[in-house]
């Protein structure tokens, strides 16, 4: 077993190599077909086949087939697994995709940058995000965004995740601490945790009035992404700091999901306090142990290390910082 791990890791490393080995060939002997292969690869694995690809692209799908057998037989790889109905990346074609995506970005920034839009907040700005920093704070205010920039087009997509969080994106938005490795972070806010329940639930279990107190109820527990295990509890009034053991039932990765659990009477959650007040005025959730909730969690944005990102990048990012303090502001 351990020798065909082993082999199976040995295979990806070569096939890596392999692939970096063939785009270094193919960029010593670029030509317009190469980049058109290319772009139409990309178009193929977002899309999923060939006819969405082609209607994407705008061309037939017997041309997008092509397309791609020309560039397999120059790279000598084969990059997708083909049904009558869908494409499947193969392993070489994921590696690839992953080689390509910022070099066809570089090309789209250099191209706009030429054309003087560096200046200008324009084009299309590929977000990764938070999705509960979406749902509650982005969203709603989106219209002022592209009320302002009448040119820009934006590709959200919402996930918690944090590998490869840069792949084929502009920017992305995550809560937590950061590990920006060569990537640039900036800090857009730092957030209070708060717990809070159901009133149902505090009228019937009671309301804790410890932290101490909180390891006698059901919680509603939160997976940290980062490390795949659930958010220990931990309970902040100035320096102090009381950690809690809780044995929740339930566990989330979706904060929709945990307060909509949470208002249905299932248990105490921790929550980050952006976000909450719709709920805290109308009375569907109540806070508790507000004495305790010093504790705050930070959102960074982050971007390519470039000497000077684009201006939708640098539009984009002020304009996140500046609602998350709003709504921080206004609850």
């Amino acid at each position: 077993m351990l020798k065909d791990h082993n082999s199976h890791i040995t295979n990806d490393k070569k096939s890596l190599l392999f692939l970096s080995t063939e785009c270094e060939s193919l960029v010593m002997s670029f030509d317009g077909r190469l980049l058109t292969g290319v772009s139409v690869f990309l178009a193929v694995a977002d899309a999923g086949n060939f006819a969405k690809a082609a209607d994407v692209l705008g061309v037939t799908p017997s041309g997008v087939s092509r397309s791609i057998g020309r560039l397999e037989t120059r790279m000598g790889v084969r990059l997708f697994d083909r049904t009558p109905r869908s494409v499947a990346l193969t392993e070489e074609g994921r590696l690839f995709r992953l080689q390509a995506l910022p070099l066809v970005a570089g090309l789209e920034e250099a191209a706009a940058t030429a054309a003087g839009s560096a200046a200008a907040v324009a084009g299309r700005l590929r977000v990764s995000i938070d999705p509960w920093f979406a749902r509650m704070v982005l969203a709603p205010q989106l219209p002022r965004l592209t009320e302002k920039y009448p040119d820009l087009k934006i590709d959200l997509m919402t996930t918690n995740a944090r590998d490869d969080m840069m792949s084929g994106f502009d920017v992305a938005v995550r809560f937590g601490s950061t590990n920006a490795g060569s990537l640039i972070a900036r800090k857009l806010l730092d957030i209070r945790v708060i717990t809070c329940a159901a009133p149902a639930y505090l009228e019937k279990l009671g309301e804790p009035v410890r932290p101490e107190e909180i390891s006698g109820h059901e919680v509603i527990l939160f997976r940290d992404p980062e490390t795949g295990r659930a958010f220990p509890w931990e309970f902040h009034r100035g320096g102090e700091v009381v950690s809690v053991k809780v044995d929740g039932r339930i566990i989330f990765d979706d904060p929709s999901a945990a307060i909509a659990a949470c208002m249905a009477g299932q248990g105490i959650f921790q929550s980050l306090e952006i976000g909450l007040d719709p709920w805290l005025k109308s009375g569907g959730l109540r806070q508790i142990l507000k004495d305790w909730s010093d504790e705050h969690y930070p959102l960074y944005a982050y971007h390519p290390a470039r000497h000077l990102p684009p201006a939708k990048v640098r539009a984009f990012l002020d304009f996140v910082q500046q609602i998350a303090k709003e709504k921080a502001r206004d609850g």
